[in-house]
């Protein structure tokens, strides 16, 4: 019974994808389903595009979560995934206001169009949220090549110089920048830690590289 009564968590379900060592390693990230918002811009700019893009977010994944089940039909208790969000552009990190991103939070099988047009209209009812730049989406990320990150993000760059090692030692090619199934693969983090509450060299941060397997040559 303890078992059937204990909240759904995505870090707990999904170890290989939510808790990484921080050495790089292989993994296969399978179709999961987002609620997502891009943009572009400083994501550092206390009033700026992905600010207010994680305050909607938020809103929308609470709104679903606190329903509990009284509109929500195959609705079962969860923990809110953390945030994470998909990177273009920011091969220079000091030149943040060039950054484009995609902002998303994982969202439990239930989740449906339905659902989701629901919890948009109840945050702009609610907490006066425009959700019209939100969106429900669905994709198989594939072969990636990960790790955990201890630190803070400026110093990113000697983690992803791991990967990058990791990644030609195992024939594998980095795919960022490429279309699969139509979605464009990314730099990817994803956020353990809340900036606000954690001391930069204490943050936890997953980093994921999209790769293919190299041609074989004849």
């Amino acid at each position: 019974m303890n078992q059937t009564m204990q909240k759904f968590d995505f870090k707990k379900a999904f170890k290989d994808l939510y808790a990484p060592k921080p050495i790089p390693t292989r993994v296969f990230v399978p179709q999961m389903s987002f609620i997502a918002i891009k943009g572009e811009g400083n994501p550092n700019d206390s009033a700026g595009a992905y600010q207010k893009a994680l305050e909607i977010l938020y809103a929308l994944s609470y709104t679903i979560k606190m329903d509990k089940g009284k509109k929500i039909q195959d609705y079962f208790e969860y923990v809110v995934p953390p945030l994470e969000s998909l990177w273009w552009n920011n091969e220079d990190v000091k030149n943040k206001d060039n950054f484009q991103w995609q902002a998303m939070i994982a969202q439990p099988k239930f989740v449906t169009l339905e659902v989701f047009k629901w919890a948009c209209e109840e945050v702009l009812n609610k907490k006066h949220l425009d959700c019209n730049q939100a969106q429900l989406i669905s994709f198989e990320e594939g072969l990636c090549v990960q790790m955990l990150h201890l630190g803070c993000y400026d110093d990113e760059p000697k983690s992803i110089a791991q990967m990058e090692e990791f990644i030609a030692s195992f024939s594998l090619q980095n795919d960022i920048g490429n279309i699969k199934d139509g979605f464009q693969r990314a730099h990817h983090e994803i956020y353990l830690s809340n900036p606000n509450k954690t001391a930069p060299q204490k943050l936890k941060t997953i980093l994921r590289i999209p790769v293919r397997e190299s041609a074989v040559s004849h």
